[in-house]
């Protein structure tokens, strides 16, 4: 039972009223439009409440895809939830927002981080105050303050973030737009999700990010990481 994303055309949207179509094996709770981003891409899924419309709260602890597709995003009720939905009941979907919006906001200063090292990204993971990206790079030598530098200009900039749809075959025409070595775009529906960094950045992406890089804030180049030969980790944080 496919569940409208509605994240992902407004990241901005904290709250929504939605049905439960399904409970699954597990307990997740399938409604038929929400708010909440599903884990994916590196970025956590959201955490926040379903409230019923007899003012009940059922704590959520995050949010993931449930079937093979990707459509169907599964609600898992905190293990203290208390309270029991049903099918066909409505309820007001709300996310942790200052959780998400820290998340969007590093999710973007990431973003920019692969632009200021044009390297093939081979992983990633995205936090509420910090976050990295794994590189394939040939050789040494980065240098923290100048990667700082060049972020700070980038977010000093303002850069208007913007998102629209190409097909998969559009797609399967620009190769180079996929930065990430391990972790390829979906492409069965028929249409991939591009995020612009106007100015800086041009990749797919399903996650959720800021309106323009100004929002993102001073961020720090915490450490650089030798993983192997070739493997080279980046950490960035809030200042």
């Amino acid at each position: 039972m496919p569940s409208q994303p509605l994240f992902r055309e407004d990241a901005y949207l904290r709250q929504a009223a939605a049905i439960i179509l399904a409970v699954n094996e597990r307990g997740g709770l399938i409604l038929d439009r929400t708010v909440f981003y599903a884990t994916s891409g590196g970025q956590p899924g959201d955490s926040g409440e379903l409230r019923t419309e007899e003012g009940a709260a059922v704590p959520i602890a995050t949010a993931a895809y449930s079937d093979a597709d990707r459509t169907e995003i599964a609600h898992r009720p905190a293990d203290d939830a208390g309270v029991a939905l049903a099918v066909g009941e409505r309820v007001e979907a709300a996310i942790d927002w200052p959780l998400r919006y820290a998340r969007m906001r590093m999710h973007t200063a990431l973003h920019l981080l692969s632009a200021v090292l044009p390297y093939p990204v081979t992983g990633g993971a995205i936090g509420d105050g910090e976050g990295r990206l794994d590189f394939d790079i040939p050789g040494a030598g980065l240098d923290k303050d100048e990667i700082a530098a060049r972020l700070a200009e980038m977010i000093a900039a303002d850069a208007e973030v913007q998102s629209r749809w190409i097909s998969s075959d559009e797609l399967l025409a620009n190769p180079g737009l996929v930065k990430t070595m391990a972790v390829k775009p979906p492409t069965g529906s028929g249409r991939v999700r591009l995020v612009e960094i106007v100015g800086y950045d041009l990749q797919p992406c399903g996650g959720t990010h800021v309106r323009a890089t100004g929002e993102i804030g001073a961020i720090r180049v915490t450490q650089i990481e030798k993983k192997g030969r070739q493997n080279r980790r980046v950490r960035i944080a809030f200042a």
